[in-house]
């Protein structure tokens, strides 16, 4: 077994095919003077036969992934427009004299080694985009063909070195099973777009190889799960057998779990939790619509500011936001605004080199600082509000003067809105995000100042506790159920109540089964969490009792360690699970 990183769930058994890695015959003798003119039209014509491809391929890939996940191919025009990288190419044809092809495989070795250097997983998957677009260039540069794939219909699962957006996009997902990549990961274009289209993907195994290791070949028997990131190479029968038996169950667990798409999410005795989708895209929204979501808890508007060359229009947010809150037919859409810096950057705005970007220049913070960029954010939201029921969320609130800052900025939108005579919701609810421990110990301040809370358990984790989860040296310290968070999940929903506010959830525990009974005796009001996570959240929702979990609540707050909570809360579900037994299916429970 050869242990990766799982990228995208599923599971995939079958026979390999490793793609080639790219490899040019370039010319090594030098141009004349008198050539240079001609290698410049060279360049231009290959430029734009590029950046017709992709176009094409962005079209093509709308079709299938959705409009967010085909804008990833504007990074890639953005690339054939930066007068850095076509700079650099310029000057090796003019300075050096040499060929356009070796002009441009100089400039992309230039700049994958520097991002490569740099430790930024963010810098390092620019570095495959520049790679992506060079070697479509090159392509055209040396009339090479494109590598293909095998031509039969016979599925495989596809290994490579790495495995660009490009080369993604020209896959049938009917004939790949599944993708191993040695290199890439969890956050790349390539693993995004993997998870769009329902390919099973592990990544990052060179790391995980030793000398010993085979190389994958070409025709090799493997499995690969998606989810845990384990590949098994040449497994034995009865491997094969056990994971077939997974894929079985996996595919039976789907079926079972769409029968309950349309129930609603409610215990045996009687309390209703709104469960809701937190997404990035209007692909992801349909997902979760089929899921049964009740609405989106948490729409992520970074993903509209990266991979492109300039801050979206106010009209592009609108068109975006207006087509979400639209689909939903009258069910809520909670926007949080703009939430880059951290690991969230952007590469035609420039945030300042920090020691500790998490805890620096981010989030609400950027936005208070340029007002310009925010009230444009929040002129489309206001102006989406009219065709549904949207709500504003500010992220990363730490004291009641931010609160009150935003809340000016969004007057001056309304005024602005109201002097052009645009329609808008007048009553649009403003929440914030309770995700660092000031403003739980305010939190009682912040909800007469709001009309709804949502607590992001992923930075609440992480600042209570001052562990980086991305720091694999202490990430095993990253414990959500730890006896601090439960006693601040507490004093923040209390405070919520008392000001008769609606509070919900819209981190990772959210959509974590051995949390629901925290949640239900909290008496939370919204879960938001991945598509993906609804119905199974639901179906336990369906079997749990509001009654049992509260009565289960003092003893977890008597815990002196994650220990103990994770054995009364394992201990607890495995109590629901056998009195489940005992009676009938979940779809007549509810």
């Amino acid at each position: 077994m050869i242990q990766g990183i799982g990228a995208s769930s599923g599971i995939a058994i079958g026979k390999t095919f490793v793609l080639p890695n790219w490899e040019w015959d370039l010319p090594e003798q030098k141009i004349d003077v008198a050539d240079l003119a001609r290698e410049f039209d060279r360049l231009y014509e290959g430029i734009r036969t590029s950046k017709s491809e992709i176009e094409q391929m962005k079209d093509e890939l709308r079709e299938v992934v959705g409009t967010d996940e085909s804008q990833i191919f504007d990074a890639h025009l953005a690339i054939l427009d930066d007068p850095v990288f076509m700079n650099e190419i310029r000057g090796i044809i003019q300075r050096q004299y040499k060929a356009a092809e070796v002009a441009v495989k100089e400039a992309i070795d230039h700049f994958v080694t520097m991002f490569d250097l740099l430790d930024d997983d963010y810098m390092k998957e620019r570095a495959l985009d520049i790679k992506d677009v060079g070697n479509r260039l090159l392509k055209h540069l040396l009339g090479a063909p494109e590598i293909t794939l095998p031509s039969d219909t016979q599925p495989f699962i596809l290994v490579a070195r790495e495995l660009s957006p490009s080369q993604l996009a020209n896959l049938n997902p009917n004939h790949v099973l599944g993708i191993v990549t040695y290199g890439g990961s969890t956050t790349s274009h390539s693993a995004i777009m993997a998870r769009a289209l329902g390919i099973p993907l592990v990544v990052g195994l060179e790391s995980k190889l030793d000398s010993q290791t085979e190389p994958i070949q070409t025709g090799d028997m493997i499995i690969i799960d998606g989810g845990d990131g384990t590949v098994y190479l040449n497994p034995d029968e009865a491997t094969i057998e056990r994971y077939t038996a997974l894929q079985k169950k996996q595919r039976e667990d789907k079926q079972r779990l769409r029968r309950i798409a349309g129930i609603r999410p409610v215990t045996p005795d009687g309390k209703e939790v709104e469960l809701a989708a937190n997404i990035s895209s209007l692909k992801e929204l349909e997902v979760a619509l089929g899921s049964g979501a009740l609405g989106v808890g948490l729409f992520r508007t970074e993903f509209l500011y990266m991979d492109r060359i300039r801050f979206p229009h106010e009209d592009e947010q609108f068109d975006v936001y207006r087509s979400v809150a639209e689909k939903l037919e009258g069910r809520p859409l909670i926007i949080r605004t703009l939430d880059i810096g951290g690991d969230k950057q952007l590469d035609y705005f420039e945030i300042p080199e920090e020691d500790n970007p998490f805890l620096g220049y981010r989030a609400i913070r950027i936005c208070l600082d340029r007002r310009d960029l925010f009230k444009t954010q929040l002129r489309a939201i206001l102006r989406a509000s009219h065709f549904g029921c949207v709500k504003i969320m500010y992220p990363l609130i730490s004291s009641v003067e931010e609160v009150r800052e935003a809340n000016s900025v969004l007057a001056e939108a309304k005024m602005e809105l109201d002097r052009e005579g645009v329609p808008y919701d007048r009553q649009t609810q403003v929440g914030v995000m309770i995700e660092v421990p000031a403003a739980v110990h305010i939190a009682d301040l912040l909800a007469e100042e709001v009309d709804f809370f949502s607590i992001g358990t992923n930075d609440l984790v992480q600042f209570t506790l001052a562990v980086d989860r991305m720091n694999e040296q202490i990430s095993h310290m990253y414990e959500p159920f730890h006896p601090a968070l439960l006693r601040m999940l507490k004093i923040t929903v209390e405070a919520a109540k008392r000001a008769g506010i609606p509070v919900g959830v819209c981190g990772e525990m959210a959509g974590d089964l051995k949390a629901l009974p925290i949640w239900l005796a909290l008496d939370i009001d919204e879960l938001s969490m991945s598509a993906h996570s609804i119905l199974h959240v639901k179906e336990r929702l369906l079997r749990t009792k509001q009654s049992a979990s509260r009565e289960l609540l003092p003893e977890l707050l008597n815990c002196r360690t994650s220990r103990e909570i994770h054995q009364l809360l394992q201990k607890f579900m495995e109590g629901v699970d056998k009195e489940q037994a005992a009676s009938s299916g979940p779809e007549e429970t509810a």
